[in-house]
């Protein structure tokens, strides 16, 4: 599909349609005509190149400002041309616009581009000349109403200078709110327009100006795609019979991986092996046709060319649900697309609903399902991971055993040529065992869908996710300042926040977060925290990790001060984080604890701090935490610092289901990320 930039004047001709204030300007090809134009405009005027291959026309020689006279339009003409010349020899020139130049003002940017998943996206901002340096730039993905317009102005750093800043004038805000609704309709209502900015948009006391607009057009409606979907029954993931096909008693065979995994399914398992009689214990069947009982779901592991075959055999036997390992298919190139399209047309055909092709398969330890090839099984939890990478699922079970996770469900998502992410974000929201859910994902294809299904399940589970790409390497240059400030990755982190997701960097901060989120108290109901610790240094860095991400150490009331008076020490620091001093006992803690119970309604989390300590122990802490969680609705977070003299207290902690971390600046990353999602605060750095 091919794309074309519109002029400078037809793009101020389309926004001045839509009441968005641009400059009094005309288009000469002359240089007399130039001056005629300037006159007529009013001096002073501002001249640019019209050319549809020079994109920052002043890197060009392509704009003259301050232009004063009849005459100084004639010479800036004939400079203009020369210049653009000399910067691109093959350079189509078709003008010069002479322009009213506009008075000095704020300078801003708002663009617009079409998202290939989540649709059209428009960005604010900081503008002019800097603007690529400085991104101070927000977006938001349409459609958007005045509150959000309102709040993306107000939440860019620069906003102070559209307020008044160190007693310099207000700008009009209203006028400002008033040209970013009217450019929001322009590009929801412009089914053609795939990308535009308007860089600077100033700003002044009193009115905004368009001063530079440049949109580009599709031949064809930029529109996002959305695939008819048909529910998948829940007792489709909780099957009584399973068939490995292509099941092998050959160690080195993905087959005997899945056989051998299989082999603790509590339901019927048969293999499938045209050659054998037998496989790892199990009588074997020829085919799927020849089992003479109903199969619930096959796994498939034969190659490439022979699964259209098997899974038409699949669809005979009215197997529901089918999972292809196998590799080989769109990944691949177009014969592998033309292969996978025909499994798909079979299946549908049958009715037959795939995971796959090209994934690990799932696993619900719940249920003793296994039927990936992954080294061990992970132990049941109440974690749900659905990952787009069958390596990383490898990795992440292997690291779960050694650290005490279970999962409610593990989930490879292959190509998703038919269930997709929105098809396992639906069961795992009705599986009563999952409580949170984990993403990793590297492309959405139905953005739109997947924020509509997401937002409905992050209501009652939590939803973490990594998103990879956020890297610029391997991307197309971009074809405008817009598509330089708002990549696909920021569009994904935007559409998460606006869905209820939490975004992050790490499978360490996914964990952790999701873990935390798991517990039934959930989310926080604010930022207002308390800190208790009987650590004098780390109190100190508390309050600089609280700040860094987002976290509101709140001021104790004068009468709480009193209270925590009449039995601390009479030199602790008066304030919070509370300090209790490195001779805290168990007696100290439960006081301060039954202090802060009685006032809950002052502060909506807790950070508690230990340390190793003779005076203490991490278990009586531990039992203490415990108590105090029993008598709050408020979240309770621990970092019990230290190496193993601090691993009974932990253990007691998981026991029970209370989040407990091991690094403090790793405790208020969490907590920033899940206070960005729930009030937006600027936490810098993902988990």
């Amino acid at each position: 599909m091919k794309n074309l930039t519109l002029s400078e004047s037809e793009g101020y001709d389309l926004l001045k349609d839509y009441g968005v204030p641009v400059p009094k300007y005309r288009i000469v090809m002359t240089p007399h005509d130039a001056a005629e134009a300037a006159e007529v405009i009013g001096f002073p005027v501002v001249m640019k190149i019209i050319s549809p291959q020079i994109t920052h026309k002043s890197d060009a020689g392509g704009v003259v400002v301050g232009i004063g006279s009849r005459e100084a339009a004639a010479a800036a003409f004939d400079r203009i041309i020369v210049g653009a010349k000399n910067y691109r020899k093959d350079a189509e020139i078709t003008g010069v616009i002479v322009e009213q130049q506009a008075e000095p003002g704020l300078e801003l940017i708002i663009g617009g581009k079409t998202d290939a998943a989540f649709g059209k996206v428009i960005t604010f901002g900081m503008g002019g000349t800097l603007v690529e340096l400085m991104k101070d730039v927000t977006l938001r993905i349409l459609p958007l109403d005045e509150e959000v317009i309102r709040q993306m102005i107000r939440e860019i750093n620069g906003y102070p200078l559209i307020r008044g800043y160190r007693g310099s004038k207000p700008r009009d805000e209203e006028a400002l709110v008033s040209a970013l609704m009217a450019i929001h309709r322009f590009f929801l209502e412009s089914e053609n327009v795939a990308e535009f900015d308007i860089n600077p948009l100033r700003l002044y006391e009193n009115g905004c100006l368009a001063v530079d607009a440049r949109i580009i057009i599709s031949e064809e409606p930029v529109k996002t795609e959305s695939k008819d979907r048909q529910p998948v029954p829940m007792e489709y993931f909780n099957p009584r019979s399973i068939a490995v096909i292509g099941a092998s008693q050959d160690s080195s065979k993905m087959g005997y991986a899945v056989m051998h995994n299989l082999l603790h399914f509590p339901g019927e398992l048969y293999p499938v092996n045209n050659k054998r009689s037998e496989i790892q214990g199990l009588k074997a069947y020829p085919n799927i046709t020849a089992i003479p009982a109903p199969v619930d779901l096959a796994v498939i592991t034969v190659p490439a060319m022979h699964v259209p075959r098997v899974v038409e055999e699949c669809g005979q036997k009215k197997v529901p649900m089918v999972v292809i390992i196998t590799a080989g298919f769109k990944e691949m190139g177009d014969d592998g697309k033309a292969l996978e399209d025909r499994i798909r047309e079979i299946a549908q055909r049958h009715g037959t609903r795939i995971i796959g092709p090209n994934c690990l398969g799932m696993i619900i330890p719940p249920r003793g399902i296994d039927t990936t090839y992954v080294h061990q099984t992970p132990n049941p939890g109440n974690i749900a991971f659905i990952s787009q990478s069958g390596a990383i699922i490898n990795t992440v079970v292997d690291w779960s055993l050694a650290n005490g996770i279970g999962f409610s469900n593990v989930i490879s998502v292959g190509n998703q040529t038919d269930l997709d992410f929105l098809d396992y974000l639906t069961y795992v929201k009705k599986d009563e065992k999952t409580k949170a859910i984990i993403l990793y994902i590297e492309e959405i294809n139905d953005g739109k869908a997947f924020m509509d299904v997401v937002s409905e399940v992050a209501k009652t589970k939590p939803v973490v996710a990594i998103k990879s790409g956020s890297s610029s390497k391997g991307q197309a240059a971009a074809a405008s300042h817009t598509g330089s400030l708002s990549g696909s990755y920021d569009v994904y982190m935007e559409a998460f926040r606006r869905s209820g997701v939490i975004a992050v960097h790490t499978l360490t901060g996914a964990f952790l977060a999701a873990r935390m989120l798991a517990h039934p108290k959930g989310y926080p109901r604010g930022k207002r925290a308390v800190v208790i610790t009987n650590a004098g240094g780390f109190s100190v860095l508390s309050s600089d990790y609280a700040e860094r991400y987002g976290v509101e150490i709140i001021d104790l009331p004068q009468d709480i001060i009193e209270e925590l008076n009449g039995f601390l020490p009479e030199f602790w620091n008066k304030g919070n984080p509370i300090d209790l001093l490195g001779d805290a006992n168990e007696k100290r803690f439960e006081k301060t604890f039954e202090v802060l119970a009685r006032n809950q309604d002052l502060w909506d989390m807790a950070f508690i701090i230990g340390f190793p300590n003779l005076v203490l122990t991490s278990d009586h802490l531990a039992k203490k935490i415990l108590k105090f969680s029993e008598m709050t609705e408020n979240r309770i977070l621990v970092t019990l610092l230290g190496g193993d003299s601090m691993a009974a207290g932990r253990e007691l902690l998981k026991e029970q289901n209370i989040p407990s971390f091991e690094e403090l600046d790793f405790t208020f990353r969490v907590m920033g990320r899940v206070l960005w999602q729930k009030y937006r605060v600027k936490a810098p750095g993902l988990l």
